[in-house]
Parts: structure tokens; C-alpha cells; sequence
């Protein structure tokens, strides 16, 4: 519910057309790219966007080295396990003594998460500002609303909100810009290529959230 709300309030307050911020999503005629694009050729535009992808993540990953200590950052996620651990064991256990003795740390463990969530929000803070800049006013510029073509549909999140690929009725309508049925959208290669390279980045660079 907090999700759709983020997601309502930013659509409101970033119009941009009758569709919103996140109307390219939906794919259609406001679809991400340009009729126009800087760079032409589909491996070429393929490469180039996930040149950006992967950019992006090293960014984030340099940032994130920086800013956070991995020392106190693991050292706190051990004692929260652990703290966790115990108190689900000693509830399984129905052991009311040692459940009310956890329970006196449930303050400090409360206060340490929440140092652990500033610690992993603060860096987005950071790349948050180019990921928009570079997503909404360089890649529509650079790049046509079509990258590849895919052999099946990734549409598999229900609904009409997410549009990864053409779908059939949009590729047969003459003023769409899906020259066929499963042609992948600009975002969706992003999005696809970001998520494939980010947990490799992250093992390079030791730069993971798991600390394990």
C-alpha cells in the first residue's frame, strides 16, 4: 500500500503528459526512446544501453564503498541475527524466561536496524539523482523505443501497469511504435541488463548487502 502511494504521489507531482512519470511503463505510444534516435542499429543500441546499465551500477558501487563502513555494517547484522535467532528459538521453545530477557534488548536491536537501514539508504541518496537524470533525459534522446526482440512475451507480471514487450494488439496498430509482437522496450532492456550485471558488480567490488 506505502508503494502505491510513493508511486501516486511522484506520478502527481512529476506530470509529464496525460500518462504521468510512469506512463512509458505501459508501453504504447509513450513508450520510452525517440522516432529519431542518436544511436541507430539494434546491436549497437543493445550494447550501448547496457554500457549505461552497467556504468550506472559501478557508480552505485563506487558510492557505496565509500559511504558505508562493511565493518560496522556486518558486526550489526550478525548481532540483529543472532538477537533474532534466539528469540524465535526461545519462542518455538514456549521458554517465557528467556523470551522476556530478549525482549529487554528488543529496543537497542530496533535502534541498530534502523542504523543498518540509514546506512544502505544513504548511497541511494546519492545515485538516485543521476539514475533520473540519465533515464529520463539521456536515454529517450539516444536511443529508439525498441532495442531487441524478444522470442517470447515477458509480460508475466499480471495486470497492464508493466509492459516489457509489445503485445499483439499493440504491434498491429499502425500508430504504435511495436514493429511486432514481443519487440522489447527500451526500459525493459535496461531494467533486464541492470538487474543481470548488478550482483556481479556487487561481488567484484565487494559492494554486497549480504555480508554472509
Amino acid at each position: 500500500m506505502a508503494f502505491e502511494s510513493v508511486l501516486l504521489f511522484l506520478n502527481s507531482v512529476f506530470l509529464e503528459s496525460h500518462d504521468g512519470i510512469f506512463g512509458f511503463l505501459g508501453g504504447g505510444t509513450h513508450a520510452m526512446g525517440s522516432e529519431d534516435p542518436i544511436v541507430k542499429g539494434v546491436v549497437l543500441t543493445a550494447f550501448a544501453v547496457t554500457g549505461f546499465g552497467i556504468l550506472l551500477n559501478l557508480f552505485n558501487a563506487a558510492v557505496r564503498k565509500k559511504m558505508v563502513d562493511r565493518t560496522k555494517l556486518a558486526r550489526i547484522m550478525k548481532e540483529t541475527r543472532s538477537w533474532q535467532k534466539e528469540r524465535m528459538s526461545a519462542m518455538r521453545s514456549k521458554d517465557q524466561a528467556k523470551i522476556n530477557e530478549l525482549n529487554k534488548k528488543s529496543s537497542y536491536m530496533n535502534k541498530m536496524s534502523m542504523e543498518m537501514m540509514q546506512m544502505n539508504m544513504r548511497p541511494m541518496m546519492i545515485t538516485f539523482v543521476p539514475l533520473i537524470l540519465i533515464f529520463y533525459l539521456v536515454l529517450p534522446v539516444l536511443f529508439s523505443h525498441i532495442v531487441a526482440l524478444s522470442p517470447v512475451s515477458l509480460d508475466i507480471i499480471p495486470g497492464n501497469f508493466f509492459h516489457l514487450t509489445c503485445t499483439a494488439e499493440q504491434a498491429a496498430d499502425p500508430n504504435d511504435v511495436c514493429p511486432a509482437e514481443n519487440a522489447l522496450y527500451l526500459w525493459a532492456w535496461y531494467f533486464l541488463s541492470s538487474i543481470a550485471f548488478s550482483g556481479i558488480i556487487m561481488k567484484v567490488t565487494k559492494t554486497s548487502m549480504d555480508l554472509s
